[in-house]
């Protein structure tokens, strides 16, 4: 089985960064369901695990797509110090976000085929 991992460092809104990456990541899903996807929220990324934010005129819903996503099996990893430093750490998230480490996005790296970045 081939494993995709992409990682989110830009915030949900002001760039297209995110949406782009789940937008692979959608197409990932839907063109290759054999695909193991995981989405790992890093940095500013980790805000767009935060729910029923409203979406800024022009841009999609992140919370949507993070949904659709995870609905088709991807995993969905938020890094836990990121969240600390924002202090979003006790905060409700999207449904099926998991807190996790920089060992643990290391570990899905090495194990990944591929590795994209936004």
């Amino acid at each position: 089985m081939n494993k995709v991992v992409i990682i989110i460092n830009d915030a949900p809104y002001g760039s297209e960064k995110a949406f782009n990456g789940l937008r692979i990541a959608n197409q990932i899903n839907k063109d290759y369901p054999e695909t193991e996807v995981v989405i790992f929220l890093i940095a500013d990324g980790v805000n767009c695990a935060i729910p029923n934010q409203n979406t800024p005129n022009g841009y999609y819903n992140i919370e949507r797509m993070l949904k659709l996503s995870t609905n088709k099996g991807t995993k969905l990893l938020l890094c836990g110090s990121c969240l600390e430093a924002r202090g979003l750490k006790e905060i409700p998230l999207v449904d099926k976000a998991q807190i996790s480490s920089m060992a643990e996005l290391t570990k899905t790296i090495i194990e990944s085929d591929k590795v994209l970045t936004f």
